[in-house]
């Protein structure tokens, strides 16, 4: 299982200086991956009191594309993941444009987690429907594994229509990992036919672990292998006792999770340095090292 970091989006502040310690500080302490949250707009709270969603426009986000980007050219071995970026809010060629250019200049160190999103504000002011959000993902992934493995395609879709068209640069592998976020049994289907990867932050329970078995079922369905879905998760230092990290980390191992994501957000951390020093703690236990 390969263990990475959850980029402290809200709480890092904007000074490049800062990103850049931090992106080389947890690759020099061996994290093996760094994996970016994604919200283009955030809601105004003056004119919606009852407003419940975690994120407003006061909550900073860097834009994951242009952050990987930045990250990739003072870096040598750490990946980078989004965890998950709203795909259908966002135009299809377009994505699969940015992530082939991120997976180039990066020498081929990213992954493409995609979810359908919670925030209907969002998809208003991108001018995309929230309401077949599900059914156009499904869409949407197809037409990005024909954009970076053919040099021009037609395709001839619900939602998209390309007539002999093509990007370059394709992606380094001529294919980009899709990993897929979400909980209700749709997405679980979905996963099982179509993504690479189930990103999943939850503990590593029975329920958790019963969920997973039916998700490889589903791509048995399909015609897949069962490993040819990984599992993507994460730990909150937040919701994660230090008491219970080795046991957490463990948990996941035991179910066989390719990939575990530190979350050092929502401890009222005020500097660069506590994000960090939590992460050398998480290292030690976890046997991370350079």
């Amino acid at each position: 299982m390969q263990i990475g970091v959850t980029f402290p989006q809200t709480e890092i502040g904007n000074d490049p200086n800062d990103i850049r310690d931090y992106t080389q500080a947890v690759e020099a302490m061996g994290y093996r991956y760094i994996l970016a949250y994604d919200h283009v707009l955030g809601a105004a709270l003056d004119t919606r009191p009852d407003w419940t969603g975690p994120y407003n426009s006061e909550t900073a986000f860097h834009e994951p594309f242009v952050l990987f980007s930045f990250m990739a050219g003072i870096t040598r071995t750490i990946s980078f993941a989004t965890g998950v970026i709203i795909l259908p809010q966002r135009q299809t060629a377009l994505v699969a444009k940015q992530a082939a250019a991120l997976d180039v200049l990066s020498g081929g160190r990213f992954r493409l987690g995609i979810g359908v999103g919670w925030n209907d504000v969002e998809y208003q002011a991108l001018g995309e429907d929230f309401s077949n959000r599900g059914a156009r993902c499904e869409e949407q992934i197809l037409v990005l594994r024909a954009l970076w493995r053919e040099k021009a395609i037609t395709f001839n879709g619900r939602w998209h229509t390309i007539d002999n068209a093509g990007i370059n640069p394709l992606p380094t592998r001529r294919d980009i990992p899709i990993w897929i976020g979400g909980y209700n049994e749709t997405i679980i289907r979905r996963i099982g036919r179509l993504g690479d990867g189930w990103t999943i932050f939850r503990a590593p329970d029975d329920a958790i672990g019963a969920s997973i078995e039916r998700m490889r079922g589903y791509a048995v369905t399909a015609g897949r292998k069962p490993d040819d879905v990984g599992v993507e998760t994460a730990m909150s230092l937040k919701q994660v006792p230090e008491t219970d990290w080795e046991g957490f980390i463990n948990g996941w191992r035991a179910l066989n999770a390719n990939y575990l994501a530190v979350n050092t957000m929502g401890q009222g951390f005020t500097s660069l340095q506590q994000h960090l020093d939590a992460l050398k703690r998480v290292a030690d236990v976890a046997g991370v090292t350079p």
